[in-house]
């Protein structure tokens, strides 16, 4: 997987992704409570940080949470930063483009992404992966900066009927003129509690799904793909996007302790 490389991944992709998640050689653990981890780990030729994240769900099998992460209509319920998302097309029955916009708050601006995931279950383990790619239709919006997503990646291993581990790891530039301390602070406090609300969303899923189309899972079932726009490669050309940048360093010395407060948070 590259970035603004648009190609279905394969079998060593995945295999790569797991290797990831579970091999924590050069990882430095930062985090570790209530069945929760967070590991952090230089990234190649950036001051910034990949981290990575990992929960055990007792009470919930993986194949829902596989479901949550994968379902555009339940995702409007449970993630709060999200501001506009959209299904570009499809490569295959595992990988599509979507188009993806988050908020911030001032003044720190929004930012928008171009993704190509991309997502394997195999029964006891299940993948979804995503990395930033470019599409001729989806430049950056108005008021929003394009920031780059290197790997993003969730794995889901089953445990037993009703019980799964998750890991999560992201490796991101949100680009713009973000103090690099505050993107790393911000992540490293971000990602358990992403795990945390996860859970918590995963619970209360199969109600919700029993009465908004039950049977509607195309990442499960590729016959409901049919109707579903196809990508072409030619729209998907690499670019570099001339954006007016606005100067977000001069963030106050209380934003700082404000976020180390956030860190110290139960979770």
């Amino acid at each position: 997987m590259k970035v603004d490389e648009v190609k279905a991944i394969d079998d060593e992709d995945f295999r790569q992704v797991q290797q990831l998640c579970d091999d924590h050689t050069g990882w430095a653990q930062v985090y570790n409570k209530k069945n929760n981890s967070v590991w952090t780990k230089p990234a190649p030729e950036s001051g910034l940080l990949m981290f990575k994240a990992r929960s055990v769900f007792s009470d919930v099998p993986g194949s829902v949470v596989y479901d949550v992460l994968h379902d555009p209509n339940y995702r409007t319920k449970w993630d709060k930063y999200m501001i506009a998302a959209k299904d570009i097309g499809i490569l295959n029955p595992n990988n599509d483009l979507c188009y993806y916009a988050l908020g911030a708050f001032p003044p720190i601006r929004g930012r928008d992404f171009v993704m190509q995931r991309s997502w394997l279950d195999t029964g006891k383990e299940k993948y979804i992966c995503g990395h930033s790619v470019c599409h001729d239709d989806f430049p950056p919006q108005k008021g929003l900066i394009r920031g780059t997503i290197y790997l993003t990646a969730y794995f889901v291993r089953e445990l037993g009927a009703n019980e799964c581990e998750v890991t999560y790891i992201t490796h991101s530039d949100p680009k713009g003129k973000l103090p690099t301390w505050l993107i790393n602070r911000v992540t490293k406090a971000v990602a358990p509690k992403a795990l945390k609300k996860l859970h918590k969303t995963c619970q209360n899923y199969p109600a919700w799904k029993n009465k908004h189309e039950p049977h509607w899972k195309p990442w499960l079932f590729p016959e409901q793909l049919q109707a579903a726009p196809r990508i072409k490669l030619e729209q998907c050309r690499p670019r570099v996007y001339d954006q007016q940048i606005v100067d977000e360093s001069n963030l106050a010395a209380t934003d700082e302790n404000k976020d180390k407060d956030s860190d110290n948070e139960d979770v």
